[in-house]
């Protein structure tokens, strides 16, 4: 039996202004759209249930087209670094958390950053051996592209002052040898020796993770995380058994190509309509915090250092012909200018499958003029992250330089060359709020000083709101199914209480989740 939603305003996000009346939803598909009063008349003998929506207002549900969900679920269990002002408050947190451990136990903490605290001095390992020398100690950047380690990680990973940096990774040394520090790829030294997880801790950080998204208004989620947790299927089968038709949620899987040959063998056995693989995804280069994206000039900060490419151009080559044979799209981490010109060139030279979904780049924050046109010219997508403005200005100004700002997070620009977007936080990095993502592209002002950075990028409303909605629908080839609230179209929904477009962007924090509607059901209901 059929639905009816009407009372509130209803944006179909087809084109901008555009709105109807009522909606008549059956089986979780938009049947029709209408004048209530003509759909109450013409479906009377099929509407179970009405739905007034009390004046709040609908938009086609959000979809978080970049993120990690099992990463989220544990930045919500583990200790939370992203708010702390100084290093002394991270170890003084550490001691807090130490005594609660069982003997042995990591003691994880996520999210810090640097460029938050006054004293910008990265935690050196002797730091915290002064806290456990019996726990092993790991703690991951914000941006994912760094930890730092005591002594008892590093030994139990074997690490010592032999250990060379490898492909794409750098072990950071001074004067007394490793400091505890490493950078992307390096990571995985010390990574490899955490025990591994078992299947009902990633349900438990899955469920955590889905719940929130929900709370945020959020329907779906394109997420990447079949690779870190010891085993493809385990990881894999958690997301089945959490998410399924009592537990809706449409989860978009990347597959890092570590694990693209496992997916291979499962791919056609889920039976999970909420539950998909997408692209083939790929690390070209680290990130600006870190001063490990590739740029094709030096940082301004650090005279000699350009970044560093995660993998060779003969690699990275392979590794999308690996993909082409699967018939696959790929998406690519790509950061710096340099690693989007590499990775243009290789999409460039193993052509997408245009009948596909788009193949993405994800990030592209550093861009130059000549590179929008060809990148135009492909079947890809920019899987972009507003809200990296909020947090990244105006400290990236001494990382960039003023000479690269015209091109640094050109969200604007790429759609004037008529390149699609779509909109992501990169939660565990970023707050999962679209809400955030959506003032960050409206306003482009610092969390840091309150400033705007690069005015004449602002997204406007509509644009910004379509980075959820069509953009994230657009990015896996299903455009004429989500997105947008018109007939034929999913049955998913956000309600927030108040019109995004009648409110000054500067506001929009202040909006409540009223509903959140998956396949024409209530799965979060703010006023319940």
């Amino acid at each position: 039996m059929g639905e009816l939603w009407f009372g509130g305003t209803i944006y179909t996000m087809n084109v901008p202004e555009d709105t109807v009346d009522a909606i008549y939803v059956h089986k979780g598909t938009i049947m029709d759209t209408g004048a209530v009063d003509e759909l109450r008349n013409q479906y009377k003998e099929d509407i179970e249930q009405e739905h007034n929506l009390q004046g709040h207002v609908m938009y086609p549900g959000f979809v978080d087209s970049h993120l990690h969900i099992i990463n989220h679920g544990e930045k919500l269990l583990r200790l939370n670094l992203a708010y702390f002002k100084s290093p002394e408050e991270v170890k003084d947190a550490l001691r807090t958390q130490i005594p609660h451990l069982e003997e042995g136990e990591w003691m994880i903490g996520e999210g810090w950053n640097e460029n938050q605290w006054e004293d910008t001095q990265i935690i050196h390992k002797a730091e915290l051996d002064e806290i456990s020398t019996i726990h092993p100690i790991m703690l991951t950047r914000v941006c994912r592209h760094a930890l730092i380690a005591n002594s008892k990680a590093m030994e139990l990973a074997g690490v010592t002052s032999e250990t060379a940096d490898p492909q794409g990774g750098k072990i950071i040394r001074d004067e007394n040898g490793i400091t505890g520090y490493f950078l992307d790829t390096a990571q995985e030294i010390i990574k490899q020796a955490m025990p591994p997880h078992s299947k009902q801790y990633l349900k438990k950080a899955i469920k955590s993770a889905v719940e929130d998204l929900m709370k945020n208004g959020i329907v779906g989620g394109h997420s990447e995380d079949l690779a870190y947790y010891g085993d493809f299927h385990k990881t894999y089968h958690a997301f089945l058994e959490t998410i399924h038709n009592d537990f809706p949620f449409h989860a978009h899987l990347l597959v890092h190509h570590h694990v693209v040959d496992d997916m291979q063998l499962v791919k056609e056995q889920a039976d999970n309509p909420y539950v998909e693989f997408g692209a083939m995804k790929v690390f070209s280069d680290g990130a600006i915090g870190g001063r490990t994206a590739w740029l094709s000039a030096d940082y301004s900060d650090e005279s000699g250092n350009k970044g560093m490419p995660i993998h060779t151009d003969e690699d990275l080559s392979a590794l999308v012909r690996k993909a082409r044979e699967y018939n696959m799209p790929v998406a690519i981490h790509a950061i710096g200018d340099a690693a989007v010109e590499a990775v243009i060139e290789v999409m460039e030279e193993h052509p997408a499958n245009r009948a596909n979904i788009p193949d993405r780049i994800i990030h592209a924050q550093i861009m130059r003029d000549d590179l929008y046109e060809r990148l135009r010219s492909l079947h890809a997508i920019v899987d972009i992250q507003p809200t990296f403005v909020g947090s990244d200005f105006p400290w990236v100004i001494e990382r960039l330089g003023e000479g690269r700002l015209a091109n640094a997070y050109p969200w604007k620009k790429l759609l004037q060359h008529e390149i699609p977007c779509a909109g992501g936080s990169d939660a565990p990095i970023e707050e999962i709020n679209p809400l955030l993502g959506i003032q960050a592209a409206v306003l482009r002002q610092s969390y840091h000083d309150h400033e705007s950075y690069g005015d004449e990028q602002k997204l406007t409303m509509f644009e910004a709101i379509s980075l959820y909605t069509t953009g994230s629908a657009y990015a896996i080839g299903k455009e004429k199914e989500k997105g947008k609230i018109l007939p034929g179209y999913n049955a998913d929904f956000t309600v927030l209480d108040r019109d995004l477009f009648s409110m000054t962007p500067e506001n929009l924090l202040q909006v409540v989740v009223s509903k959140t509607i998956i396949a024409g059901r209530v799965v979060y209901d703010g006023f319940a």
